[in-house]
Parts: C-alpha cells; structure tokens; sequence
C-alpha cells in the first residue's frame, strides 16, 4: 500500500508542469504588481521602413510595461491578437489618460505619440506583434513567454 502512494505521488509529481517563479520572493501586499517582480520595459518605435525591434522574451507571472512610440512618419498600426490575449493588462496610458481594457486587438497612430501599456505576462508561447498588412521579418515582434 504505501509503494502504491509512493508512486503515485512520484508520478504525480513528474506530470505536473513546471511553474515560472516569480521575479521575487517577498512580493508583499501588492502581490503580482509588486516594484520586485517588474521586467525591463519594452519600447517599440513605429517609423515608416523602419525595424520594429528585436524579439522579446518575457516570464509568466512577471511585470512588464510596453513603450510604443509613432514618430509621425506615417499612419501605422501594430496587431497581435494572440499577443494581447496572452497578458493581463493593467492599463493602456494615452496623453496622460488611463485606460483598463479587457482587450484590445491593435493600436493605431494617426500622427506621432506614444502609448505606454503595463501588464502581467501570462500564457506561455510565442505571440507575434505586426505590423497590419506586412510581411517582413523587421515588420513583426515575437514575444515568447516562457
């Protein structure tokens, strides 16, 4: 009997995936939102022919904020369904004013401006961010989430 929970304790065990642990141990009140467990920011600049920037790799459970900044060159967008369902936004801030969506699809700029977005960085993949309508290897971001 007690080989039989042994192993099945043992086997137990082994099936479970492995969890990500947090940037910090002591994250206090604020929990996940804690200054400890945030990421370095991630800024993307939207420019016409330009690059976006190089890939990301993000920690599930950790805290991130996106920088996106239009320097006006031309009307562009950037799109990532898959991307924006795999966190958890806390706030999108445009001209100093704060937004708490549920989801967002894109984010477009008509002219030059920035947006700052903070989230929790939660399913694990790799989620491409894009340019509307493009091709490119330089037109697209993937964030892999482990």
């Amino acid at each position: 009997m007690i080989r039989r929970l042994t192993a099945a304790l043992v086997a137990a065990t082994l099936s479970t995936p492995a969890m990500a642990a947090p940037l910090c141990d002591d994250m206090g009140f604020a929990g996940l939102l804690a200054a400890c467990n945030r990421g370095e920011d991630i800024n993307i600049t939207l420019a016409s022919g330009k690059p976006l920037g190089e890939d990301v790799t993000l920690q599930s459970g950790a805290y991130y904020t996106l920088v996106i900044e239009a320097d006006g060159s031309a009307e562009l967008a950037v799109e990532g369904a898959s991307f924006f369902r795999a966190i958890w936004m806390n706030e999108i801030v445009i001209n100093k004013i704060e937004v708490r969506p549920m989801a967002i699809d894109s984010i477009e700029f008509d002219k030059a401006g920035v947006v700052e977005m903070s989230f929790i960085a939660i399913k694990p993949g790799t989620h491409v961010m894009k340019i509307p309508g493009s091709t490119g290897e330089t037109q697209q971001i993937k964030f892999s989430i482990q």
